[in-house]
């Protein structure tokens, strides 16, 4: 998708229920926020009544709660348990199934059915990093993932930046929200959110061909965009966390023997949530099942977490990484540190998930400070 400099445009409730019908008409299956049990989730959305209108949440650490709104607001509330992963990159995928016939000759037949077309509405701009992460990881090598690949395929972003940011939000920090930063990866419109007397607003702008195709269709009128500039620019200085991002991949490597590992490892579970809510978090592993008559077997694969014990198993050796330091450790590392190896950039994109749904509220915005000012020289030091 090539980015495009289309004006800006305004769209009010039933123009953005217009927006879900023409993306469902054009064979999009759309997903969006909306309200399930007690938080707001990912879901295949039949029309945009299903959006999570005049609802919000309150974030802390270890701590998720949905609360009502005064206002109609549809996008005022911050990452819930899923992203967008969950749908690229599934829990689940069968990689292929094999049938042994009477004669003993064995048939394997790969699953590639192909996917749904995804119309992703309410990509938050640090959930659209995560997505360009996960790009470069899956897609961007020289072995792309054929999973991931076919679900990424033509796959329509409607970004909705932020107005409201969570208590674990921290994306300033990271360059990756509130609003869209210069250079953000490719998109196809992009929403912000105003709340007017007569209910809720959008300003949008198209980012793509595809974009001004849709956006061409739809009930608009024109505007300025000063009211949903200044509520990204309001937003951007109400993060309820911060994050020092300098020179990440050298603090962790220079910290490998500090003391804080040991602090964090008595009170972590390893129980992987972070990884599991983590946006850009992409390990798995792979499994076979067979019938009871061992004439059919299939091969899964699952996600996988380098907090599980059985992560790093050795053959003859047993796991390298057999305690909560160490595993901790490893992950952090990786997320802020080495992925700049591997990948050129961080695996951190600020949503604050990892925090939100951590069941005992360590903070890795905390954790990350608490190294530097290990590492740091004694005052006074020449």
């Amino acid at each position: 998708m090539e980015t495009t400099t289309a004006p800006l445009a305004e769209l009010d409730r039933e123009g953005l229920a217009a927006l879900v019908e023409d993306l469902r008409q054009r064979g999009f299956t759309v997903i969006g926020p909306t309200v399930r049990g007690d938080a707001i989730v990912l879901a295949e959305l039949a029309s945009a009544q299903e959006l999570p209108y005049g609802w919000g949440v309150e974030t802390e650490a270890g701590r998720y709660r949905l609360r009502r709104r005064e206002d109609g607001a549809a996008f005022a509330h911050s990452a819930g348990p899923q992203s967008w992963k969950t749908f690229l990159h599934p829990p689940r995928a069968r990689l292929w199934q094999a049938d042994r016939s009477e004669d003993g000759t064995v048939t394997v037949r790969e699953d590639d059915e192909p996917p749904p077309r995804y119309a992703f509405l309410g990509v938050r701009p640090c959930d659209l990093r995560a997505i360009a992460v996960q790009d470069r990881v899956l897609t961007g090598g020289a072995h792309v993932d054929p999973v991931y690949g076919r679900r990424r395929s033509g796959a329509f972003l409607v970004v909705a930046e932020c107005t409201e940011p969570g208590g674990v939000c921290f994306c300033a920090s990271m360059g990756t929200g509130p609003g869209l930063p210069p250079g953000a990866p490719p998109y196809d419109l992009a929403l912000t959110e105003t709340v007017e007397p007569d209910g809720p607003h959008y300003v949008v702008r198209a980012g793509s061909p595809e974009g001004e195709e849709v956006l061409a269709g739809l009930p608009t009128r024109p505007t300025d965009g000063e009211r949903a500039r200044a509520a990204v620019a309001e937003a951007a200085g109400r993060m309820g966390r911060e994050m020092d991002a300098t020179d990440l991949r050298s603090l962790m490597a220079g910290t490998m023997t500090a003391e804080r590992w040991d602090q964090v490892a008595n009170r972590c579970l390893t129980c992987g949530n972070c990884t599991m809510v983590c946006p850009t978090c992409f390990c798995t592993t792979t499994e076979e099942v067979t019938d009871l008559t061992g004439d059919h077997a299939e091969r899964w694969r699952r996600w996988d977490s380098c907090f599980d014990l059985d992560f790093s198993y050795l053959h003859g050796t047993g796991p390298v990484r057999s305690s909560a330091r160490s595993r901790y450790r490893q992950w952090l590392t990786h997320k802020v540190g080495t992925w700049h190896d591997q990948f050129g950039e961080s695996g951190c994109v600020g949503c604050g998930r990892c925090i939100a749904w951590c069941p005992v509220g360590i903070d890795i915005t905390e954790e990350v400070a608490a190294l530097r000012a290990e590492s740091a020289p004694p005052e006074g030091a020449p």
